[in-house]
């Protein structure tokens, strides 16, 4: 019923009940401020950071102790490393490893060794054909990985090089390298240090055939050797 504009009769509870009450209001707009805050916060956290680059492969020379050098070749400039038989890595060729992440190449030329007879040449009685295996252990005298070279030998052309500072024709070594075998071996990522020991050298002339594995013995050589790893940080 309508009176002047008024409500009246039994509409007007009906209305007064619809109205929200003061709490209710109150609960919303702390909800809408509390939603306001979220986003924000949201919307500015920091982005995750990025990882750290993996540092970029490095190879440079192996630092290296060589207990028997044969010298350096006048030809090539490489420096030559006799390889003897035993079994205490302390006493062979030992390479330290710089520090590194995951694992490391080592990698260098192995080659036979030649007695050189310029005589023998000439008679036709030079020839030998050689095999060595060499191996390349931890410090702990843990075989990591075996080695060979096997190659002929005729004449002069068959050397790799000559070695300078011999008391032979135009100072030159009797001993010199022939053939070449590219050895590239992953040494784990826990070692710091390994050695190079030679195992047994077969070497078959046209008069027999006979082995050598003995202590103490040369049996190859090694030259160009290098690591390649990735360094600490």
């Amino acid at each position: 019923m309508h009176r002047g504009g008024l409500v009246t009769g039994a509409l007007a509870p009906a209305i007064r009940r619809a109205r929200p009450a003061p709490s209710r209001i109150l609960a919303s707009g702390l909800l809408l401020c509390f939603c306001a805050f979220a986003s924000q916060a949201f919307g500015q956290r920091k982005p995750a950071r990025k990882p750290a680059p993996v540092p970029a492969l490095k190879q440079e020379a192996a630092d290296l102790a060589c207990p028997s050098p044969l010298g350096t070749g006048v030809k090539t400039g490489l420096r030559f490393c006799d390889v003897m038989t035993g079994r205490d890595p302390a006493a062979g060729i030992v390479i330290t490893l710089p520090p590194h992440r995951g694992a490391v190449t080592l990698t260098f030329d192995l080659h036979n060794r030649q007695t050189y007879s310029e005589q023998q040449v000439e008679a036709g009685r030079a020839f030998a054909s050689y095999t060595a295996t060499i191996g390349v252990l931890t410090m702990d005298n843990t075989l990591v990985a075996r080695a060979m070279v096997q190659s002929e030998f005729r004449t002069a052309a068959d050397l790799v090089d000559r070695i300078g500072g011999g008391a032979g024709p135009e100072g030159l070594k009797a001993v010199a390298p022939t053939g070449t075998e590219r050895i590239s071996i992953t040494i784990p990522e826990r070692e710091t240090a390994v050695s190079l020991l030679g195992e047994k050298l077969t070497i078959r002339r046209s008069d027999g055939e006979a082995t050598y594995s003995s202590p103490g013995r040369p049996i190859a050589l090694v030259s160009g050797v290098t690591v390649s790893y990735r360094p600490r940080r």
